[in-house]
């Protein structure tokens, strides 16, 4: 049965969607099976691979409405081992839709376990923000990544999210628990990315990854060319990175 991890936050330009894409990559280069499941509206992680959810025919709207068979939506990517749920506009709707649903916390825990023992690793790419989407994620995940940026102000609202995972764990998902806090954005030559990742560590002790990913050029440029960095520059430091991150959730 397959892993299901979140990358969780509820401030957008973190590196939530950059981290999906490109820790399913490395866990796909290493053999692994992954599925990344687009549960943003926005569909960053779907446009990221190559794709334009808006011209699907079924997407993870579907499938969480019921209109849809989640293995009906899945497609593969250009990385061989990694596939993909991709999402289009129309899922921000959805949100809506499904306050009025049975369920409808757990609606996409029990379209995933369809599908579960496809894959090792099934990472969510969740929407910025605590909403009834987000709380989906969180309720069909086993653990979640939090990717914290290096930069002024990082670690406020943070509590807003411990507080949304402590909620779920309380009344839907009792095992769901912390995977590991993910510094983003580094560098190296501020005092303020040391100071930030000094502060994380000291809060979240080794639940930090001792990987960090950098701010590397090469790493914004490659979702606008549908690729992860992998491929898109495997030589690049974004993508040693990511490359290293992979290991380590591995050795989890």
């Amino acid at each position: 049965m397959g892993r299901v991890i979140s990358i969780a936050s509820q401030k957008g330009g973190v590196g939530k969607t950059t981290t999906a894409i490109n820790l399913g990559a490395c866990l796909a280069q290493e053999g692994r099976r992954v599925l990344i499941v687009d549960m943003d509206p926005q569909g960053n992680a779907t446009s990221g691979l190559g794709v334009n959810g808006n011209d699907q025919p079924v997407g993870t709207y579907e499938v969480l409405i019921g209109q849809a068979d989640v293995k009906d939506a899945i497609l593969p990517t250009l990385l061989p081992g990694m596939d993909l749920l991709p999402t289009g506009q129309r899922l921000s709707g959805g949100e809506v839709e499904l306050v009025g649903m049975m369920a409808r916390e757990t609606r996409l825990r029990s379209c995933l376990a369809k599908v579960r023992d496809d894959y090792e690793f099934l990472l969510i790419d969740s929407p910025p923000s605590l909403g009834l989407l987000t709380v989906n994620s969180l309720t069909a995940s086993d653990s979640v990544i939090i990717p914290l940026q290096c930069e002024y102000l990082a670690l406020e609202g943070l509590t807003q999210l411990i507080s949304a995972i402590r909620l779920v764990q309380d009344h839907l998902n009792p095992g769901l628990r912390i995977e590991g806090v993910l510094l983003t954005m580094y560098d190296a030559r501020l005092s303020l990315s040391r100071q930030v990742a000094d502060e994380a560590r000291k809060f979240f002790s080794d639940r930090v990854y001792k990987t960090v990913i950098p701010r590397n050029v090469r790493l914004s440029e490659a979702p606008s060319f549908g690729k992860p960095i992998v491929l898109y520059d495997p030589h690049s430091s974004g993508a040693d990175s990511y490359r290293e991150l992979a290991r380590e959730v591995l050795n989890q």
